[in-house]
């Protein structure tokens, strides 16, 4: 319990510090380095500046650890612990100068891969507004200092989701065929644009739910163990991890309401 939450204190002002890098060079303007998958899905420097800045910060205090990094890739570690890391979620947010992008900092235990690791913290901070969410396995989520629930009951109105759509026009355009299946369970939608920070708000109420394809380890790897301790659930369907195939997160019983809506081979 000593070391969970020493990392948790760490990982905590871990991102609180890349935030800070973060916001700074969002305040004097964003380069774009390069393209990822396709045009509409870019990479900062910045992204490329703040991951190598966690980077070095667990090398020189936790050198034994693994590192799992979207910008960066993987490094094996000897402790059993791995940094699962998105130096900045919601790329395009951040380039546009919309306030919602956030430093996602998880430490997991095991193999690194979400199907097998047990998550010990996640940090999810959106530096644009000061809000900083954290987690730790078994103690519970919180905003600052405010312990999180997720919705346990959603009103007569419909449930509030939120989701996610590819980059791909192809993926697209199926995502929104899905959608159009969803939208009977549903008061609104939300597209917040950063993974991160749907689960954290999934985690603190203000939404009721959200599902995703095409989610990285990196996008769901802090959210999650957020929505977990606030008493959600989050997985992928008939049981399996959240993954690249799909991601859930809410509460039980509309968890289980998404997942039989969800549950369609054209997803």
């Amino acid at each position: 319990m000593t070391q969970t939450r020493d990392l948790a204190e760490f990982a905590h002002d871990l991102a609180r510090e890349a935030g800070a890098l973060a916001r700074m060079r969002r305040e004097r303007g964003v380069a774009i380095a390069a393209t990822k998958s396709t045009l509409a899905d870019i990479v900062t420097e910045a992204d490329r500046e703040v991951e190598q800045l966690i980077r070095d910060r667990i090398a020189r205090e936790r050198p034994g650890d693994g590192f799992l990094g979207e910008e960066s890739g993987a490094e094996g570690g000897t402790t059993g612990l791995t940094w699962v890391v998105d130096p900045i979620d919601g790329t395009v947010n951040y380039a546009y100068g919309i306030p919602a992008y956030a430093v996602s900092i998880a430490v997991v235990e095991g193999d690194p891969d979400p199907a097998r690791w047990r998550a010990l913290v996640g940090v999810v901070h959106n530096p644009a507004i000061d809000e900083t969410f954290h987690a730790t396995m078994g103690g519970g989520a919180f905003l600052g200092e405010r312990r999180l629930a997720v919705n346990a009951e959603v009103g007569g109105a419909g449930a509030l989701l939120a989701t996610g759509f590819g980059y791909d026009p192809v993926r697209r355009a199926e995502q929104f065929a899905v959608l159009e299946r969803v939208l009977p369970l549903v008061r609104d939608i939300r597209r917040i644009g950063a993974a991160s920070l749907d689960l954290a708000s999934v985690a603190a109420g203000r939404i009721d739910g959200y599902y995703e394809r095409g989610l990285w380890p990196w996008d769901h790897a802090a959210g999650a163990i957020l929505v977990t301790e606030a008493g959600g659930r989050v997985g992928g369907l008939d049981g399996a991890a959240a993954s690249r195939e799909l991601t859930i997160a809410a509460p039980p019983a509309l968890y289980d309401a998404l997942e039989a809506v969800l549950r369609s081979p054209d997803l």
